[in-house]
């Protein structure tokens, strides 16, 4: 079984121009997730799938040994793609064995580690489970549109050290096996894992704002 890890990139971008290669803490953003994944042992192969053959060449400078280049189709790199269809163009084109582990890494979450990776993979072989998510722990109040709340009950107020919390998404990967990604055409199947990461990680760089939040965490980390 090999794991293959799979980092979606593309040259357009509306909220922040060119970001993918735009300049973070003095390196391209999508730098911090390949060196994480270069560094990651549990990480055998990594695949840059993109559309722009100067992002390509800026990563081949980096140097990093896993690092596999695939040119994914114009039309599954447009503002309307959808991450699985990149994905299962790759899985098609490429057929990697069924057994094998796919993790899908988002580099608008540059401060994933190289431990994340680790950690999450070992996690997800003993956990038996099917697919594993990245989550980070939330204890704030939600509630829904009709003013009622999702999470808590008002009435009876928890302190935040006794509160359990929720889990919220954060984006920055995902595992699951190529059959099952092949079969349910999805990141995602089955019984689900969650990994969780810490807090500061919830933040994804779509917006300047992000950017500067992740510039000040990367600097500290």
């Amino acid at each position: 079984m090999s794991v293959i890890a799979f980092v979606p990139v593309r040259s357009g971008s509306k909220s922040i121009k060119d970001k993918n290669i735009r300049m973070l803490n003095g390196k391209p953003m999508f730098y911090w997730v390949l060196n994480a994944l270069e560094h990651a042992s549990e990480v055998n192969k990594i695949i840059l799938a993109t559309d722009s053959d100067s992002y390509a060449d800026i990563a081949k400078g980096f140097g990093f040994q896993k690092l596999e280049i695939y040119k994914r189709k114009a039309e599954n790199a447009t503002d309307t793609s959808s991450t699985e269809s990149v994905m299962l163009e790759y899985l098609d084109f490429e057929n990697p064995n069924d057994s094998d582990l796919f993790v899908l890494a988002q580099v608008t979450s540059p401060l994933t580690q190289s431990a994340d990776f680790d950690n999450a993979l070992r996690q997800f072989a003993y956990s038996g489970k099917d697919s594993l998510l990245t989550c980070v722990k939330t204890k704030r109040f939600f509630w829904n549109k009709n003013g009622q709340p999702v999470n808590y009950d008002y009435r009876k107020r928890p302190r935040r050290q006794d509160f359990e919390g929720m889990f919220m998404e954060n984006g920055a990967f995902y595992v699951n096996s190529v059959a099952n990604i092949k079969r349910d055409k999805n990141r995602l199947s089955g019984n689900i894992e969650i990994y969780e990461m810490p807090e500061n990680t919830a933040i994804e760089i779509d917006e300047p704002t992000d950017w500067k939040m992740v510039e000040i965490l990367l600097a500290e980390q």
